[in-house]
């Protein structure tokens, strides 16, 4: 079964002051994403957020120097971005082992080791098969962390199995997402006949694009039935590596492959309200990634979020997200999967609506505001030295 957060948010209660360290836009990167929800919406609770913007140094277009910034492998920079989170009551910091400086991302352990206010650390990735450092740089983290966060019960379990991570500091809260201003079912498909299915966020190997292209070469008999949108940029560590070899190389695949008429690309610049309105176009969102160790995906989240049914291959998250009935489950790196899965989604006319039921009924609790009251309901507990406060903050099983 799916695990949920309670249907009701807490309050948030009094003003707290709250310290955020992580990548930050106009950065592409999916902590960037997390970092600026999260203070968006503690703001908007009435909480006084300073952010701590990672950095290497190089600041994005259009991002203009700040001076609450970590300056990876400068030790002066450590120092003050340590000092800066600890004026807050609590410290809540991103990790992801590329965005640090230093060997898998070490320079994190010494800015949490100077950090004075109680901290709470998101882990972002839990390798199940971690490098030594890897493994040495997330359990200096679990050890120096007041509390660790993972976002689903797979990462939990995976962390506790793999690391040395007292499981008392170990809570559960999920991803969150955008509040969509109403869900939209598919009645509209059974209007126009056609299965409108999307893949969206940064290009580069491991999304899986090429399976799913693939796929489509398998329904060109169906061709009026059904189109495949690829919405995103190159991911811009790909794109510094090898330019746009890799969209280039998928356009071909598309001609090649004899798909051609049923997928498009589009990378559009999309803000929030934007992305929204093009995820509540789809019919339904397509998630081929290659990995089998994917623990968070704030793409699925989101998907879920605005009552989207996914197709996804068997990943942790997506196992856990879609088992209620959310979506479906696909093998990995198998075209011939993802063919028939949508075959037989056009097959059922009622199909679609049932899943998008099955994503409203999760889709409250994934919402940024319940997020961000979970986190200062941690620190609450935290502060307050309640006796089992993590379970207070992780996430209950729909029954």
């Amino acid at each position: 079964m799916p695990v949920l957060l309670p249907s009701t948010a807490p309050l948030l209660g009094p003003c707290v002051r709250v310290g955020l360290l992580g990548t930050y836009p106009p950065k592409l990167c999916g902590i960037a994403t997390f970092t600026a929800a999260l203070e968006a919406e503690l703001i908007r609770s009435a909480h006084e957020v300073t952010t701590v913007v990672v950095t290497d140094g190089d600041q994005p277009a259009g991002q203009a120097q700040r001076s609450d910034m970590l300056i990876n492998g400068r030790s002066d920079s450590v120092r003050r971005a340590a000092r800066t989170l600890s004026r807050c009551d609590v410290a809540i910091v991103q990790h992801e082992y590329g965005i640090y400086g230093g060997p898998d991302g070490e320079e994190i352990t010494e800015v949490l080791r100077q950090i004075e206010c109680p901290t709470i650390v998101v882990l972002h990735t839990v390798p199940s098969k971690p490098s030594a450092g890897q493994k040495t740089v997330l359990e200096a983290i679990c050890e120096s962390a007041t509390c660790v966060i993972v976002m689903t019960s797979a990462a939990s379990t995976r962390l506790s199995n793999v690391y040395r991570c007292d499981e008392e500091k170990i809570a559960v809260i999920p991803h969150g997402a955008w509040e969509p201003s109403r869900f939209q079912h598919d009645s509209r498909y059974r209007r126009s006949g056609r299965l409108e299915l999307l893949t969206w966020g940064l290009l580069g190997p491991g999304k899986g694009i090429e399976h799913m292209i693939d796929a489509m070469s398998l329904l060109t008999d169906i061709a009026s039935h059904v189109r495949y949108t690829v919405a995103g940029a190159t991911h811009p560590k790909v794109f510094a590596r090898d330019g746009d070899q890799y969209r280039q190389a998928l356009l071909q695949q598309t001609w090649s492959s004899g798909a051609q008429r049923l997928v498009r690309f589009d990378d559009s610049y999309r803000d929030i309200a934007s992305l929204a309105r093009l995820v509540e176009s789809s019919s339904m969102v397509v998630l081929p990634y290659d990995s089998h160790d994917q623990v968070t995906s704030g793409v699925l989240v989101d998907a879920v979020a605005a009552g989207r049914p996914v197709i996804a291959t068997e990943f942790p998250h997506a196992v856990e997200l879609l088992s209620g009935g959310a979506g479906r489950l696909v093998p990995h790196a198998d075209p011939v999967a993802l063919a028939t899965a949508i075959r037989e989604t056009l097959a059922d006319p009622f199909a679609l609506d049932d899943m998008s039921d099955r994503a409203a009924e999760i889709a409250p609790s994934l919402s940024w505001r319940h997020v961000a009251a979970r986190y200062i309901e941690l620190w609450r507990t935290i502060d307050s030295g309640t006796s089992g406060w993590v379970d207070a903050c992780s996430l209950t099983s729909l029954r």
